[in-house]
């Protein structure tokens, strides 16, 4: 693993933290946001190097992110949209709305649609990707017994 990717993670899980505060999660839940932010990025700056595509590489790390914030939900017994909302920052793709409206206002229309699209390809494949796993997991982990009193 290349250090300066352990280093972006590193970046990630602190700018996490930092906007897990504004979002009032206290203790051990915003370190927990802060380890998911980092995971999501390695497995975005993994595909990257694979060379898997930005979109895909997106949707990948939502899974793993939708995962790994519905399993902690569960443990902690914390509502799902703390965690999954505070892991993705890292992920939107905020650069692609400025230079797409840049284009737009310099008059270049080719490159504002393209960048544009692609913007809204991410997006999507982010929400899709969260959206999709909240989904299969939240049909198959109510049948899961996680400690404490079992589900009825």
């Amino acid at each position: 693993m290349d250090a300066q990717v352990l280093l972006s993670c590193v970046w990630a899980f602190l700018a996490c933290v930092g906007f897990g505060l504004i979002y009032n999660i206290h203790g051990w839940g915003n370190l927990i946001c802060g380890f998911g932010s980092a995971l999501g990025w390695l497995v975005y700056q993994g595909c990257i190097a694979m060379e898997t595509g930005d979109i895909s590489a997106a949707f990948l790390a939502a899974v793993v992110i939708g995962t790994y914030a519905e399993c902690m939900a569960r443990i902690r017994r914390c509502p799902v949209t703390s965690y999954l909302q505070v892991a993705l920052l890292p992920l939107v793709p905020g650069a692609g709305v400025y230079y797409a409206m840049r284009y737009c206002v310099d008059g270049m229309t080719n490159l504002f649609l393209s960048t544009l699209l692609h913007t809204f390809g991410i997006a999507a494949a982010l929400s899709v990707g969260a959206m999709l796993t909240s989904s299969v997991l939240r049909a198959l982990l109510p049948r899961v017994h996680w400690g404490g009193r079992p589900p009825r």
